[in-house]
């Protein structure tokens, strides 16, 4: 037992340093700006360390044994050294803020760039409140890494190996009698602390991950746990995740004193036995006075890079858990990779042959084979047609639209979209492939910016921003006018209803849209797919949440809008089948 405990505590040494590594790969950019930071707070620290040294070296010459310094100039360089002292630590801590900070914006910004890529297959049922946990607190706590651990660290060695051979410089067993001194304090306490509070560090950043994940549920769901009465509930649930938090977060906090309180008793030790070798070596005449003196003095004034340290074996605990969840999110592989670099394809109609796809590993919980959400599934979409699709939940009519806009990726089977033939006169546009009218081109070989465009996705629940209904719209066309989003509305049926609103589109919808009801949402996400202009509309439920006089609305809209284009229509409404050109029961 014991060596297997050993042997996991290994393994997750190596694990935090790996991430160490990781993180410090990240300053590489800001690498010049690190060194300026070493060498001020280098500089800074041997100044206040060799002022009590001066000051012995004046009291050497009070004595009138020979020093190098006469105590006449020794008094006017030590206020110079205060002086350099601040401005050196000044610039110190300005530039590790400056890299800090700076990175923090890189690394947020890679993050996002890394959710982007890895949705939504890959954050389909992720827990959203981990995700803004991730994105603020985990982010933030870097900075701690970046502006008070590398330095430091890299001033800690250059300073206490100019002290040491000056120590040294005296005696050799002096020298090394410091030496010992500052991997104690520096090294071997944060070890001890680190190895004592294990995964704790991991547990505080998880725990409050899942705390902020509570709050956020708990303040969207208000109005349920209102109706119905379950406030008690509810706050139990929060006390007992706040309590979990609150007793691994003391655990760390009572390891950090014991941290400071080992640490302090080392450097009490260590100078308790320096005065006292110094003094030995003294009496028996191996060293003069001055060899006694100075060495005390630069022991008693050493410590203070080393102290630094000290305090990382559990701030790094924090730190590194931190920076593992940041750079799994970063290292994550996308469940679709993003092509780039083929030639655009121009949408001629779709097809699936023998499509059989089933979500993440295949496995359930038990560990057995999950089945496939579609089996052996073909199915024809041609240009200029609206094609019904029905069938039961759970049956896969999501799950198909989800393929066609390659979120994720086919394993057995294919999906594949008509290319247009520059050898046919009526569609001499783009592609290299052989004869005929249109040429089936696998999705997975089309360039992912190219399937967008040519593809407009609604989905079951519109997803709102914290904007006008304007600018709610016009994420599906960045540069769209005025004109064309009311022409988008129109062909929704909103617009009659925006312009009865006192600041008409400019009106802001709020959170997540809480201000507009499941029809409203619904159909300002069909003025989306209208305002995209692709010409391959794929609607999920467009209709769930309208009445049957809006719902005969819309369904005459889409039958307008649909000349010229081709649409994929999934819905459980016998009534949305009607707009229909063929209806197909999966």
């Amino acid at each position: 037992m014991r060596k297997e405990h050993t042997t996991q505590s290994a393994s997750g040494n190596a694990s935090k340093l790996g991430t160490l590594f990781k993180m410090l790969g990240l300053v590489k950019p800001l690498s010049g700006h690190m060194v300026l930071a070493v060498l001020a707070g280098t500089l800074a620290f041997l100044a206040v360390q060799f002022i009590p040294v001066l000051g012995g070296y004046a009291i050497l010459d009070g004595l009138g044994l020979d020093v190098p310094i006469p105590a006449a100039t020794i008094w006017i360089i030590l206020p110079l050294l205060a002086l350099l002292r601040a401005v050196l630590r000044f610039i110190e801590q300005r530039l590790n803020h400056y890299i800090a900070f700076t990175l923090l914006a890189i690394v947020r910004d890679r993050v996002f760039g890394a959710l982007r890529i890895l949705c939504p297959a890959k954050l389909e049922g992720r827990d959203k409140g981990e995700l803004v946990s991730l994105i603020t607190a985990d982010v933030e706590l870097l900075e701690v890494f970046y502006a008070h651990t590398i330095s430091p660290i890299c001033i800690a060695l250059i300073v206490e190996t100019v002290m040491c051979v000056y120590i040294g410089s005296f005696h050799i067993g002096l020298g090394i009698l410091a030496l010992a001194a500052y991997l104690c304090v520096g090294i071997v306490v944060p070890l001890i602390i680190s190895s004592l509070s294990g995964d704790m560090g991991e547990k505080v950043r998880q725990q409050s991950a899942e705390l902020a994940s509570c709050v956020l549920e708990n303040i969207r769901g208000l109005d349920e746990t209102i109706q119905y009465g379950s406030s008690k509930e509810r706050m139990t649930v929060m006390r007992k995740k706040t309590k979990a938090l609150q007793w691994h977060q003391s655990a760390l906090n009572r390891l950090t004193g014991l941290n400071l309180a080992i640490a302090n008793s080392f450097i009490l030790v260590f100078d308790i036995v320096m005065t006292v070798t110094a003094g030995w070596l003294y009496l028996q005449g191996k060293v003069g006075f001055d060899g006694f003196l100075l060495p005390v003095l630069a022991m008693l004034s050493s410590f203070g890079p080393v102290s630094a340290l000290a305090s990382l074996g559990t701030t790094l605990q924090n730190t590194t858990a931190s920076g593992a969840r940041v750079l799994a999110i970063l290292e994550e592989e996308p469940e679709t990779e993003e092509i780039t670099g083929r030639e655009d394809v121009e949408f001629r109609g779709a097809e699936c042959k023998m499509v059989t796809f089933r979500y993440g590993k295949g496995k359930t919980e038990d560990g057995h084979s999950a089945p496939p959400v579609l089996r052996n599934f073909s199915l024809s979409i041609p240009e200029n047609q609206i094609i019904g699709i029905v069938g039961e939940s759970g049956c896969g009519k999501s799950t198909l639209l989800k393929l066609l806009m390659r979120f994720w990726e086919v394993k057995k089977g294919k999906i594949a979209i008509m290319g247009a033939n520059p050898d046919d006169p009526d569609n001499a546009k783009t592609s290299t492939y052989g004869p005929g009218k249109a040429v089936p081109i696998d999705i997975n070989e089309i360039n992912t910016s190219n399937l967008r465009d040519m593809e407009s996705y609604m989905t079951q629940e519109t997803q709102m921003f914290k904007d006008t209904i304007a600018g709610n719209i016009r994420v599906a066309k960045l540069d769209a006018t005025q004109e064309e989003i009311e022409d988008a509305c129109k062909k929704a049926s909103i617009h009659d209803w925006i312009m009865t609103l006192p600041n008409g589109y400019e009106t802001n919808v709020g959170e997540l849209g809480d201000t507009l009801s499941g029809g409203e949402r619904q159909r300002i996400g069909l003025a989306r797919a209208f305002l995209h202009g692709a010409p391959f509309l794929l609607l999920d439920e467009p209709t769930s949440n309208l009445d049957s006089l809006n719902e005969a609305v819309i369904l005459k809209a889409l039958r307008e809008e649909s000349k010229g284009r081709t649409v994929l229509l999934v819905s459980h409404r016998k009534s949305t089948m009607r707009v229909a050109d063929v209806e197909i029961a999966m």
